[in-house]
């Protein structure tokens, strides 16, 4: 009578998990992070990242430009591409640092 008693109060916490596993529910958020690149002219890049592009980017054309500028820090946006017209995005910051 004993072992009865212990498997009905087994079986019965078995499905009282199962009953308040399927009442939970996750909670998901989606962010998305909008840049705000406003296009600026090859000359008006900092001479540390034109530095840095004739230095590590040598034989690779600059296509476009462009800077963003986030709670006073301001971030380069480079679009380079190489003789075979490939596009490398390269993020810089004001001391010509690769982001």
């Amino acid at each position: 009578m004993k072992k009865l008693f212990v498997a009905a109060a087994m079986l019965m916490a078995m499905g009282t998990s199962t009953l308040f596993a399927n009442e939970m529910v996750a909670s998901v958020e989606t962010v998305v992070a909008v840049n705000d690149f406003t296009p600026i002219e090859v000359k008006d890049l900092p001479q540390a990242v034109q530095d840095t592009l004739k230095k590590d980017y040598e034989g690779q054309t600059v296509k476009e430009a462009a800077v963003e500028e986030v709670e006073g820090v301001k971030t380069y946006k480079v679009v380079l591409t190489d003789e075979e017209g490939t596009e490398t995005t390269v993020l810089f910051n004001e001391n010509g640092e690769v982001k």
